[in-house]
Protein backbone atom coordinates (compact mmCIF):
# COMPACT_ATOMS: atom_id res chain seq x y z
CA UNK A 1 0.00 0.00 0.00
CA UNK A 2 1.40 3.01 -1.06
CA UNK A 3 2.13 6.05 1.14
CA UNK A 4 2.05 8.77 -1.65
CA UNK A 5 -1.19 10.45 -3.36
CA UNK A 6 -2.93 8.14 -5.69
CA UNK A 7 -1.87 8.09 -9.38
CA UNK A 8 -4.29 9.59 -11.65
CA UNK A 9 -5.12 6.96 -14.81
CA UNK A 10 -3.17 8.13 -17.16
CA UNK A 11 0.09 7.79 -14.38
CA UNK A 12 -1.62 4.52 -13.68
CA UNK A 13 -0.88 2.95 -17.37
CA UNK A 14 2.88 4.20 -16.97
CA UNK A 15 3.00 2.91 -13.70
CA UNK A 16 1.73 -0.38 -14.82
CA UNK A 17 4.12 -0.62 -17.50
CA UNK A 18 7.06 -0.28 -15.56
CA UNK A 19 5.79 -2.88 -12.79
CA UNK A 20 5.45 -5.13 -15.34
CA UNK A 21 9.06 -4.86 -16.71
CA UNK A 22 9.73 -4.98 -12.73
CA UNK A 23 7.70 -7.80 -12.43
CA UNK A 24 9.97 -9.55 -15.43
CA UNK A 25 13.10 -8.52 -14.64
CA UNK A 26 13.33 -6.49 -17.82
CA UNK A 27 13.47 -2.60 -15.85
CA UNK A 28 16.93 -1.50 -16.96
CA UNK A 29 19.39 0.37 -14.44
CA UNK A 30 18.34 3.70 -16.35
CA UNK A 31 14.80 5.01 -17.45
CA UNK A 32 14.20 8.10 -18.81
CA UNK A 33 10.67 9.51 -17.86
CA UNK A 34 8.95 11.62 -20.27
CA UNK A 35 6.23 13.81 -20.62
CA UNK A 36 4.93 17.34 -20.61
CA UNK A 37 5.09 19.40 -17.46
CA UNK A 38 2.61 19.17 -14.55
CA UNK A 39 1.58 15.46 -16.29
CA UNK A 40 2.87 13.71 -12.97
CA UNK A 41 6.34 12.32 -13.21
CA UNK A 42 7.94 13.23 -10.03
CA UNK A 43 4.26 11.37 -8.38
CA UNK A 44 5.22 8.21 -10.50
CA UNK A 45 8.86 8.31 -10.42
CA UNK A 46 8.46 8.34 -6.46
CA UNK A 47 5.93 6.03 -6.53
CA UNK A 48 7.88 3.63 -8.55
CA UNK A 49 10.88 3.92 -6.34
CA UNK A 50 8.74 3.33 -2.81
CA UNK A 51 8.44 -0.14 -4.73
CA UNK A 52 11.60 -0.66 -5.24
CA UNK A 53 12.75 0.43 -1.76
CA UNK A 54 9.96 -1.44 -0.33
CA UNK A 55 11.71 -3.89 2.41
CA UNK A 56 8.11 -6.48 2.49
CA UNK A 57 6.69 -6.22 -0.91
CA UNK A 58 3.46 -7.79 -1.17
CA UNK A 59 2.45 -10.50 -3.74
CA UNK A 60 2.15 -8.14 -6.77
CA UNK A 61 4.85 -6.45 -5.64
CA UNK A 62 3.50 -3.13 -4.75
CA UNK A 63 5.09 -1.24 -1.38
CA UNK A 64 3.83 -2.38 1.71
CA UNK A 65 3.24 0.74 3.16
CA UNK A 66 4.41 -0.20 6.60
CA UNK A 67 8.04 -1.55 6.49
CA UNK A 68 10.74 1.22 7.48
CA UNK A 69 11.67 2.25 4.18
CA UNK A 70 7.59 3.00 3.08
CA UNK A 71 7.30 4.93 6.53
CA UNK A 72 10.52 7.09 4.97
CA UNK A 73 8.46 7.94 2.15
CA UNK A 74 5.55 9.08 4.49
CA UNK A 75 7.74 11.67 5.98
CA UNK A 76 6.54 14.56 3.98
CA UNK A 77 9.00 17.28 5.64
CA UNK A 78 8.80 20.52 4.12
CA UNK A 79 11.90 20.89 3.17
CA UNK A 80 11.07 17.65 0.50
CA UNK A 81 7.87 19.47 -0.77
CA UNK A 82 9.70 20.86 -4.22
CA UNK A 83 8.38 24.38 -5.10
CA UNK A 84 7.40 24.47 -8.85
CA UNK A 85 8.18 27.57 -10.97
CA UNK A 86 5.52 28.43 -13.44
CA UNK A 87 6.99 26.46 -16.30
CA UNK A 88 6.51 23.03 -13.78
CA UNK A 89 10.22 22.98 -13.44
CA UNK A 90 11.82 22.28 -9.63
CA UNK A 91 12.56 25.77 -7.83
CA UNK A 92 14.34 23.96 -5.02
CA UNK A 93 17.37 22.12 -5.10
CA UNK A 94 17.83 18.23 -3.86
CA UNK A 95 20.11 16.12 -2.41
CA UNK A 96 19.81 13.66 0.20
CA UNK A 97 15.60 12.83 0.78
CA UNK A 98 14.19 11.65 4.00
CA UNK A 99 14.69 8.18 2.68
CA UNK A 100 18.73 6.94 2.99
CA UNK A 101 18.07 4.88 -0.09
CA UNK A 102 16.95 7.90 -2.46
CA UNK A 103 18.37 10.92 -4.16
CA UNK A 104 17.22 13.79 -5.95
CA UNK A 105 19.27 15.94 -7.96
CA UNK A 106 17.90 19.13 -9.10
CA UNK A 107 19.03 23.08 -8.72
CA UNK A 108 21.27 23.46 -6.33
CA UNK A 109 21.21 26.92 -4.52
CA UNK A 110 24.38 28.95 -5.55
CA UNK A 111 25.91 30.33 -2.42
CA UNK A 112 26.38 33.47 -4.00
CA UNK A 113 23.13 34.67 -5.28
CA UNK A 114 20.90 32.71 -2.61
CA UNK A 115 19.18 31.67 -6.04
CA UNK A 116 18.58 28.25 -7.66
CA UNK A 117 21.29 27.96 -10.19
CA UNK A 118 19.94 27.51 -13.88
CA UNK A 119 21.27 23.96 -14.80
CA UNK A 120 22.59 21.40 -13.01
CA UNK A 121 26.14 21.09 -12.82
CA UNK A 122 28.96 18.49 -12.03
CA UNK A 123 29.75 18.97 -8.71
CA UNK A 124 26.45 17.42 -8.06
CA UNK A 125 27.07 14.71 -9.72
CA UNK A 126 30.16 13.99 -8.20
CA UNK A 127 28.53 14.18 -4.75
CA UNK A 128 26.18 12.23 -5.92
CA UNK A 129 28.19 9.80 -7.36
CA UNK A 130 30.28 9.33 -4.06
CA UNK A 131 27.28 8.81 -2.08
CA UNK A 132 26.19 5.92 -4.27
CA UNK A 133 29.35 4.36 -4.16
CA UNK A 134 28.33 3.60 -0.23
CA UNK A 135 26.59 0.35 0.40
CA UNK A 136 22.76 0.56 0.19
CA UNK A 137 22.00 1.66 4.56
CA UNK A 138 19.10 -0.28 4.04
CA UNK A 139 20.20 -3.37 2.78
CA UNK A 140 18.46 -3.17 -0.85
CA UNK A 141 18.12 -1.13 -4.01
CA UNK A 142 19.45 2.62 -4.21
CA UNK A 143 17.22 5.26 -6.44
CA UNK A 144 18.17 8.79 -8.16
CA UNK A 145 15.46 11.16 -9.33
CA UNK A 146 17.17 13.98 -11.66
CA UNK A 147 14.77 16.74 -12.55
CA UNK A 148 14.85 18.25 -14.84
CA UNK A 149 17.11 16.53 -16.67
CA UNK A 150 17.02 18.88 -19.96
CA UNK A 151 19.04 21.45 -17.05
CA UNK A 152 22.24 18.72 -16.65
CA UNK A 153 24.99 20.64 -18.11
CA UNK A 154 27.31 19.66 -20.72
CA UNK A 155 30.28 18.39 -18.11
CA UNK A 156 27.29 16.79 -15.77
CA UNK A 157 25.99 14.61 -18.71
CA UNK A 158 29.54 13.33 -18.74
CA UNK A 159 29.97 11.95 -15.28
CA UNK A 160 26.22 10.65 -15.50
CA UNK A 161 27.43 8.97 -19.00
CA UNK A 162 30.41 6.86 -16.72
CA UNK A 163 27.47 5.82 -14.43
CA UNK A 164 25.03 4.50 -17.30
CA UNK A 165 28.07 2.61 -18.94
CA UNK A 166 28.79 0.68 -15.45
CA UNK A 167 25.78 0.13 -14.23
CA UNK A 168 25.06 -1.63 -10.90
CA UNK A 169 22.57 -4.43 -9.52
CA UNK A 170 20.24 -2.88 -7.78
CA UNK A 171 20.94 1.05 -8.42
CA UNK A 172 18.40 3.31 -10.71
CA UNK A 173 18.87 6.50 -12.46
CA UNK A 174 15.50 7.82 -13.50
CA UNK A 175 15.51 10.95 -15.62
CA UNK A 176 12.54 12.90 -15.67
CA UNK A 177 11.98 15.79 -18.36
CA UNK A 178 9.23 17.61 -20.34
CA UNK A 179 11.87 18.09 -23.21
CA UNK A 180 13.69 14.50 -23.60
CA UNK A 181 15.78 16.06 -26.90
CA UNK A 182 17.44 18.11 -25.50
CA UNK A 183 19.38 15.07 -23.51
CA UNK A 184 22.58 14.17 -25.31
CA UNK A 185 21.69 11.06 -28.20
CA UNK A 186 24.15 8.92 -26.14
CA UNK A 187 22.42 9.61 -22.91
CA UNK A 188 19.11 8.62 -24.37
CA UNK A 189 19.95 5.78 -26.12
CA UNK A 190 21.48 4.14 -23.00
CA UNK A 191 17.59 4.60 -21.12
CA UNK A 192 14.42 2.87 -20.91
CA UNK A 193 12.25 5.18 -21.68
CA UNK A 194 8.83 5.71 -20.00
CA UNK A 195 6.26 7.77 -21.85
CA UNK A 196 3.13 9.76 -19.51
CA UNK A 197 0.90 11.18 -22.61
CA UNK A 198 -2.38 13.39 -22.37
CA UNK A 199 -5.10 11.21 -21.51
CA UNK A 200 -8.70 11.09 -23.52
CA UNK A 201 -10.60 14.64 -22.89
CA UNK A 202 -13.25 12.70 -20.98
CA UNK A 203 -10.80 11.04 -18.36
CA UNK A 204 -9.23 14.05 -17.97
CA UNK A 205 -12.33 16.60 -17.46
CA UNK A 206 -13.44 13.28 -14.83
CA UNK A 207 -10.61 13.41 -13.46
CA UNK A 208 -10.64 17.34 -12.78
CA UNK A 209 -14.36 16.89 -11.69
CA UNK A 210 -12.93 14.66 -8.64
CA UNK A 211 -9.74 17.44 -7.90
CA UNK A 212 -12.98 19.64 -7.14
CA UNK A 213 -13.65 21.55 -10.08
CA UNK A 214 -16.98 23.00 -11.48
CA UNK A 215 -18.01 21.15 -14.39
CA UNK A 216 -18.03 24.79 -16.45
CA UNK A 217 -14.47 26.06 -14.66
CA UNK A 218 -13.04 22.08 -15.86
CA UNK A 219 -13.91 22.43 -19.29
CA UNK A 220 -12.28 26.16 -19.92
CA UNK A 221 -9.49 24.95 -18.34
CA UNK A 222 -8.82 22.29 -19.96
CA UNK A 223 -9.39 23.80 -23.07
CA UNK A 224 -6.96 26.83 -22.66
CA UNK A 225 -4.66 23.88 -21.36
CA UNK A 226 -5.19 22.12 -24.85
CA UNK A 227 -6.29 19.03 -23.00
CA UNK A 228 -3.80 18.85 -20.57
CA UNK A 229 -4.99 18.06 -16.84
CA UNK A 230 -2.43 18.62 -14.89
CA UNK A 231 -2.02 22.34 -16.33
CA UNK A 232 -5.74 22.94 -16.01
CA UNK A 233 -5.73 22.38 -12.91
CA UNK A 234 -3.43 24.25 -11.99
CA UNK A 235 -5.03 26.86 -13.35
CA UNK A 236 -8.07 25.95 -12.17
CA UNK A 237 -6.76 26.05 -8.86
CA UNK A 238 -5.09 29.35 -8.77
CA UNK A 239 -5.42 32.64 -11.01
CA UNK A 240 -3.90 31.06 -14.00
CA UNK A 241 -6.95 31.63 -16.41
CA UNK A 242 -6.65 35.21 -14.62
CA UNK A 243 -3.16 35.62 -15.95
CA UNK A 244 -3.86 33.98 -19.40
CA UNK A 245 -6.55 36.16 -20.18
CA UNK A 246 -4.59 39.18 -18.98
CA UNK A 247 -2.11 38.26 -21.51
CA UNK A 248 -4.57 37.73 -24.29
CA UNK A 249 -5.59 41.56 -23.15
CA UNK A 250 -2.13 42.75 -23.59
CA UNK A 251 -1.67 40.94 -26.83
CA UNK A 252 -4.54 42.36 -28.27
CA UNK A 253 -3.86 46.01 -27.03
CA UNK A 254 -0.04 45.62 -28.69
CA UNK A 255 -1.42 44.75 -32.01
CA UNK A 256 -3.86 47.61 -31.94
CA UNK A 257 -1.14 50.03 -30.99
CA UNK A 258 -2.91 50.62 -27.69
CA UNK A 259 0.20 49.38 -25.11
CA UNK A 260 3.69 49.69 -25.21
CA UNK A 261 5.86 46.79 -25.28
CA UNK A 262 8.76 48.68 -22.64
CA UNK A 263 6.27 48.85 -20.35
CA UNK A 264 4.52 45.73 -20.42
CA UNK A 265 7.58 44.11 -20.38
CA UNK A 266 8.22 45.66 -17.06
CA UNK A 267 4.92 44.38 -15.41
CA UNK A 268 5.35 41.21 -16.85
CA UNK A 269 8.23 40.67 -15.31
CA UNK A 270 7.23 43.16 -12.01
CA UNK A 271 5.53 39.65 -9.82
CA UNK A 272 7.98 37.23 -11.31
CA UNK A 273 5.77 35.16 -13.45
CA UNK A 274 7.17 36.43 -17.19
CA UNK A 275 7.91 32.77 -17.99
CA UNK A 276 3.97 31.93 -17.53
CA UNK A 277 3.38 34.65 -19.20
CA UNK A 278 5.08 34.03 -22.25
CA UNK A 279 3.72 30.65 -22.03
CA UNK A 280 0.07 31.96 -22.50
CA UNK A 281 1.50 34.26 -25.47
CA UNK A 282 3.52 31.24 -27.27
CA UNK A 283 0.05 29.33 -26.90
CA UNK A 284 -2.01 32.48 -28.22
CA UNK A 285 0.11 32.06 -31.14
CA UNK A 286 -0.40 29.01 -32.12
CA UNK A 287 -4.06 28.63 -31.50
CA UNK A 288 -4.10 31.59 -34.32
CA UNK A 289 -2.30 29.90 -36.45
CA UNK A 290 -4.45 26.76 -36.40
CA UNK A 291 -6.51 26.68 -39.77
CA UNK A 292 -4.78 29.30 -41.16
CA UNK A 293 -3.18 28.63 -44.86
CA UNK A 294 -1.55 32.02 -45.85
CA UNK A 295 2.09 31.74 -45.69
CA UNK A 296 2.94 35.41 -44.66
CA UNK A 297 0.67 35.14 -41.48
CA UNK A 298 1.83 31.49 -40.81
CA UNK A 299 4.90 32.60 -40.67
CA UNK A 300 4.54 35.92 -38.25
CA UNK A 301 2.92 33.86 -35.97
CA UNK A 302 5.88 31.24 -36.14
CA UNK A 303 8.03 33.44 -35.23
CA UNK A 304 6.44 34.45 -32.48
CA UNK A 305 5.91 31.68 -30.73
CA UNK A 306 9.33 30.61 -31.26
CA UNK A 307 10.21 34.28 -29.49
CA UNK A 308 8.48 33.71 -26.35
CA UNK A 309 9.14 29.94 -25.97
CA UNK A 310 13.16 31.42 -26.45
CA UNK A 311 12.82 34.10 -23.91
CA UNK A 312 11.15 31.70 -21.31
CA UNK A 313 14.53 29.83 -21.86
CA UNK A 314 16.72 32.65 -21.54
CA UNK A 315 14.84 33.58 -18.32
CA UNK A 316 16.20 30.53 -16.42
CA UNK A 317 20.06 32.55 -16.99
CA UNK A 318 21.70 35.52 -16.21
CA UNK A 319 19.90 37.64 -18.76
CA UNK A 320 18.20 41.06 -18.25
CA UNK A 321 14.72 39.14 -17.92
CA UNK A 322 12.95 42.95 -18.79
CA UNK A 323 14.99 42.93 -22.26
CA UNK A 324 14.26 39.06 -22.85
CA UNK A 325 10.49 39.71 -22.54
CA UNK A 326 10.71 42.97 -24.28
CA UNK A 327 12.07 41.32 -27.15
CA UNK A 328 9.88 38.76 -27.57
CA UNK A 329 6.67 41.60 -27.07
CA UNK A 330 7.84 43.61 -30.26
CA UNK A 331 7.02 40.99 -32.36
CA UNK A 332 3.04 41.62 -31.96
CA UNK A 333 3.22 45.30 -32.42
Amino acid sequence: MSTLPPLAPWQQRACAQACEALAQGHFGHATLIAGPARIGKRLLAETLAQRVLCQAPAVDGSACGSCKSCRLFAVRAQMETPELRPDGSLAHPWGHSAHPDLYFLGFEINSKTGKPRAEIVIEQVRALTEKMGLTAQLGGAQVVIVEPADAVNWHAWNAILKTLEEPQSGRYLWLLSAQPSRLPATIRSRCQRLELRLPPREEALAWLHQRGHSETLAREALEAARGHPGLADAWASGDGLALRREVHRDADALQRGQADAGELAQRWVADGRASERLGHLADRALHEAAGLTGSAATRRLAARFDAANRARDLLRSTVRADLTVLEALLLWR
